[in-house]
């Protein structure tokens, strides 16, 4: 597993939705995207990161950022995640995993003493042009927001 780096072009991709509707990362051109990948909606630390995401998403948009979630939760499980937690963005079901694949968050992972594929909590800014502006690989879910927005806004 090697995730993608800054400088390299975003893969493009179409996703359905928590309402089951097509969305495309090139519905987004010439916005600031940040494509977050987390294992599993509604388990605790995907929730915390979420919520976190949530209570700051005003302050994401009006530094000019899109936030997508991805996980490859169905579409229906991910309706539920968005309506428990009031989730305020989007969120894309991947579920055959190509997409977490083509960013290269897909791999090996180990919990309990068992090893099984997954995917890795990273997340990706892209910028206007389609580009890896900053990858996020080294926080904690109760940071992450917090994180995101340092770059931001230091980075307009």
């Amino acid at each position: 597993m090697s995730p993608l780096q800054v400088g390299d072009s975003a893969p493009q991709f179409t996703l359905l939705d928590q309402d089951g509707e097509e969305v495309s990362l090139s519905d987004f051109s010439g916005e600031r995207v940040l494509v977050y990948f987390y294992p599993k909606a509604m388990t605790p630390g995907c929730t915390v990161q979420a919520c976190g995401l949530r209570d700051n998403m005003s302050s994401l948009k009006k530094a000019g950022v899109q936030v997508l979630g991805i996980s490859i939760d169905k579409p229906e499980k991910l309706s539920r995640f968005v309506e428990k937690e009031l989730l305020n963005f989007t969120l894309l079901s991947d579920e055959d995993h190509k997409v977490s694949e083509a960013f290269g968050v897909w791999g090996e992972k180990s919990f309990m003493g068992k090893k099984y594929d997954g995917i890795h909590r990273i997340s990706f800014l892209i910028d206007g042009k389609g580009s890896i502006e900053k990858v996020f690989d080294d926080f904690k879910t109760s940071n992450h927001h917090d994180i995101v927005l340092d770059y931001v806004q230091s980075h307009p």
